[in-house]
């Protein structure tokens, strides 16, 4: 129990370190392209309905349903992406703290920047090789087949790394090389037009900015899980030692 309220204290500290690094990160970087992108939403519906009543007179390009409420721009927005961000933080560490502590723990912060980094590659890169950030606007394929093909990338690309990092017997090498390319190789779900209004400029300025945060948010909550738990790891040990004592 005393493990278990530490690894979820750790998990607690780190995701809200990081979520809101992330959050003003996103403000400059990330956040200013995605508002842009919505002022091309409107042509992006015509060039849809071109496209489809070329093909198909009977069948709307686009859903014209009342739009769901979105935060406004500014302190709300702010606060809105914070709040998400950290509760994804949260789970993102409970994720790596449990994985560590699977494979031999965390050491401080060099072994929580490794584990940072490999959940950079699971989470982020991998995936977004085959299913690049969108903006508003763009066309993207069925959501169940990106979700399911986004979840079978994260758990590959997690199993190869883990077997190339932990294991010594080169079928299990080969096995991890297999596991990474695996996804790529059957491929991302595609949408069946990329026809769009946002310019491949600002999409490709979104992308990199996209994964440049996401890099920084896996740093450093790697970084802070590693920091946390090593410092919480002495409590552990001394109450360890007290409970083995009345025993001998």
């Amino acid at each position: 129990m005393y493990l278990f309220r530490n690894i979820v204290l750790a998990a607690v500290v780190s995701g809200l370190v990081s979520g809101l690094i992330l959050t003003v990160l996103q403000s400059y970087a990330t956040i200013p392209l995605i508002i842009h992108a919505e002022t091309f939403e409107g042509k992006g519906e015509e060039v849809g309905h071109s496209h489809s009543h070329a093909h198909d007179e009977g069948t709307p390009a686009h859903d014209h349903g009342e739009e769901g409420w979105t935060p406004a721009d500014g302190t709300e927005r702010f606060v809105y992406t914070a709040a998400s961000n950290m509760l994804a933080g949260i789970g993102f560490a409970l994720i790596l703290l449990t994985a560590a502590e699977a494979l031999g723990t965390l050491n401080g912060w060099r072994s929580g920047l490794m584990f940072g980094l490999a959940g950079f590659l699971a989470f982020s890169l991998a995936p977004g090789l085959g299913l690049p950030p969108e903006l508003p606007g763009m066309p993207a394929a069925d959501l169940a087949a990106r979700q399911l093909w986004w979840f079978a990338t994260v758990a590959l690309t997690a199993l190869g790394l883990g077997l190339l990092a932990y294991t010594k017997a080169p079928t299990l090498a080969v096995l991890g090389i297999l596991s990474l390319v695996a996804p790529h190789l059957w491929g991302a779900p595609l949408p069946d037009t990329h026809e769009t209004a946002v310019p491949l400029e600002l999409h490709a300025r979104f992308v990199a900015s996209v994964f440049a945060t996401s890099l920084l948010f896996w740093a450093m909550l790697g970084t802070v899980s590693g920091v946390v738990r090593a410092r919480l790891r002495g409590g552990e040990e001394a109450y360890s030692n007290g409970a083995a004592e009345p025993v001998r």
